[in-house]
């Protein structure tokens, strides 16, 4: 399926960094760039403008979702704030409280309200785990409640594992490496943590599934389906699985009743075709089956061809919805700050609602700019079914 004409916005340009190649990449695409915007006419935006390149730090902008149009509101923080430098990468909005952004300070998970400029500590590691630490790698359940991040030495900035803290509890569950340590990531639910460790097998990363509720743990490793570039929805994992046989393989694996492999999800037709890759899942939902939703990815590569936005089914169909082309060269210099293959690759994020896909891309070009594509999702999961936010 392709989608000939989606509506499209763009959100960056020139103007906002004197015509330099300012605009960070769109930090992963399992971290919201968009706010919860149910029953609003306007949804709200947020970017890195790197200030030593003419931009204005961490930017917030709105798009009208009746007029299409972009509008920048301005600096996230007030002159000043240690964090008008910052690249934004790792924050991400709550999936249900409109204004409210989730950043890391050091050891501190922080909310803070885009409109109000005002913090709120969710938690602070050193109370459990003392001095020189620090977290990064943040995610939250899509009801606020619980949250995971990646624990670090402040010092050395080695990653020591994941930590779990339940807010209405205030209690942490910590989950030690065991091996070298990449990420670790949280189901939508909350119950469902997944690290990701090199524990020894060539080409591979392990997958450590933790039931947050008791802390049992169930491992995948090898050529047992493990995922990478993964996103979580809510009991069941989404990612790609290097040691499937079929070309690119994209999976989901269940964690309940207990942790099963799903079907394949998606598979291109050869290995010339560009990866499915870095799954972005944030229109998860409780109370629809996995089968019946669906998630996006993106991807830019030298040599293959088809670098698009792509959005797949979550019931082994291997239907897939061209929704946009990337516009990313990687051969040419744009980058947002950096000059690595792996900013210029489009990472881009979808909205709660499933709608609205937000992206960076050189434009083949010398400079990074961000996009924003409605995804026309009734060609997926037709017209009857509306996807929203959950709890």
């Amino acid at each position: 399926m392709v989608s000939r004409h989606p509506q499209a916005a763009r959100i960056t340009d020139p103007s906002d960094c004197g015509d330099k190649d300012c605009v960070w990449s769109v930090g992963y695409s399992y971290w919201r760039n968009t706010n919860a915007h149910e029953g609003r006419d306007e949804m709200l935006i947020f970017l890195g403008l790197a200030k030593e390149k003419g931009g204005s730090g961490p930017t917030l902008f709105k798009y009208n979702k009746r007029t299409n149009q972009i509008s920048k509101v301005g600096s996230l923080f007030p002159a000043g704030s240690k964090f008008i430098n910052s690249t934004a990468e790792g924050w991400y909005f709550s999936a249900t409280r409109p204004t409210t952004l989730y950043l890391n300070d050091g050891p501190k998970m922080l909310r803070y309200d885009v409109f109000s400029q005002q913090f709120e500590t969710v938690y602070d590691v050193t109370s459990q785990f003392g001095a020189n630490r620090k977290i990064r790698q943040m995610h939250s359940s899509n009801d606020d409640r619980v949250h995971s991040a990646t624990l670090q030495a402040a010092d050395t900035g080695e990653f020591l594992g994941c930590v779990v803290y339940s807010e209405p509890k205030r209690q942490f569950r910590f989950y030690t490496k065991i091996g070298r340590f990449d990420e670790c990531n949280l189901d939508r639910s909350g119950r469902w943590t997944v690290s990701l460790e090199d524990i020894g097998v060539p080409k591979d990363v392990a997958n450590r599934i933790f039931d947050n509720e008791t802390g049992q743990e169930t491992r995948l490793n090898g050529p047992n389906g493990t995922l990478g570039h993964l996103d979580m929805g809510y009991g069941y994992m989404l990612g790609a699985d290097n040691h499937n046989p079929l070309p690119n393989a994209t999976l989901r694996w269940n964690f309940e009743p207990a942790v099963t492999q799903g079907p394949v999800l998606h598979r291109n037709p050869n290995w010339e075709v560009a990866e499915f890759n870095h799954m972005s899942h944030g229109n998860a939902r409780f109370d629809v089956p996995p089968s019946r939703q669906y998630a996006c990815g993106s991807d830019a590569s030298r040599t293959a061809v088809q670098n698009e936005i792509t959005c797949i089914r979550l019931d082994g169909s291997n239907d897939q919805l061209i929704v946009a082309p990337v516009m990313t060269d990687l051969n040419t210099s744009g980058g947002g700050g950096s000059d690595s293959v792996y900013a210029r690759q489009p990472k881009g994020n979808l909205d709660v609602t499933g709608t609205y896909f937000v992206w960076t891309t050189n434009l083949c070009g010398n400079r990074m700019d961000a996009f924003l594509v409605k995804v026309p999702a009734q060609l997926l999961v037709g017209a009857g079914t509306s996807h929203t936010a959950s709890r």
